[in-house]
């Protein structure tokens, strides 16, 4: 990044292009009026889809109009898809300095990281040698309300513009990505702690469901588990040849919380905290 020149920025996410945590994370980015921003989110929802990438088919990218972004356009695909094409001058002008996934509505921590459509966008920014930065908010059913994101957006401002500036000193250390995780109670956040990856996962089962439409709602990273929701339309399963399976939480199995500087424990505590992650860590 030249001296004097505004950093650029590309926004994705796994939440979809609508998703309150990514419009709050582009307002506050356009409050700045630091960044030239664009974005290239997902269409849809595409939470836990992993690092999954398209290859069999085309996507579709559909321009959008998002106050205070250079160009956004909603794409068919998954977020890694949408890291991308975002960075590879197929669809806008320039490469990105940085990339920024978010922001999740869930945490990820631990082993969900493998799980994360979120951290994937991020991590496929890694992979093309563009520094990048994932970012969730721990989204409590019943407690959190969107006005949070907005907080949590503010609060990652601060790491954003630290990474900008090492990008344009050149003293940006390569071979990691960022993973941040902001704890529920954002606005009494302790402050900024970094952490290493723990062990914490959500381990999971399976449930034969009535039909296709029977579902939980449940967050990217998995930890909302309402009270599935029946319906009487959907496909139907019926007969002991066709069947259909839903997964649900079995277990909640918090390894490594006797560490204290762990995402998991960390973020638990009220820190915001950021983890490095490495090929290795990126590979579990």
């Amino acid at each position: 990044m030249e001296e004097g020149k505004r950093g650029t920025i590309l926004i994705t996410n796994d939440d979809g292009i609508d998703a309150p945590g990514l419009r709050a994370l582009v307002d506050s980015l356009v409050n700045t009026n630091l960044f030239n921003l664009f974005v290239c989110a997902p269409d849809s929802e595409k939470s836990a889809v992993s690092h999954s990438i398209t290859w069999l088919h085309p996507i579709a990218a559909k321009q959008v109009h998002i106050h205070g972004t250079v160009a956004s356009f909603a794409v068919s695909g998954t977020p890694a898809d949408c890291t991308s094409l975002g960075i590879s001058k197929a669809l806008f002008p320039t490469t990105p300095d940085l990339v920024v996934s978010g922001i999740n509505r869930g945490s990820n921590c631990g082993y969900h990281i493998v799980y994360s459509g979120t951290v994937a966008g991020a991590r496929e920014a890694f992979f093309n040698d563009i520094p990048s930065i994932s970012i969730s908010y721990d989204w409590v059913e019943g407690k959190s309300n969107p006005h949070d994101f907005a907080l949590a957006a503010q609060v990652c401002i601060p790491i954003i513009n630290a990474v900008l500036v090492e990008i344009k000193n050149q003293s940006y250390p390569g071979r990691c990505f960022l993973n941040v995780d902001v704890p529920n109670n954002v606005a009494n956040h302790k402050g900024y702690k970094l952490t290493r990856q723990g062990k914490s996962i959500f381990k999971m089962g399976w449930r034969q469901v009535a039909s296709d439409t029977e579902e939980r709602i449940m967050s990217s990273d998995m930890t909302n588990t309402d009270t599935p929701t029946p319906t009487n339309s959907g496909t139907s399963s019926t007969s002991p040849e066709h069947r259909l399976f839903a997964r649900e939480i079995t277990v909640t199995a918090l390894a490594g919380l006797t560490h204290a500087d762990v995402d998991s424990q960390t973020y638990f505590e009220g820190w915001l905290q950021s983890v490095p992650k490495h090929l290795s860590s990126a590979a579990l």
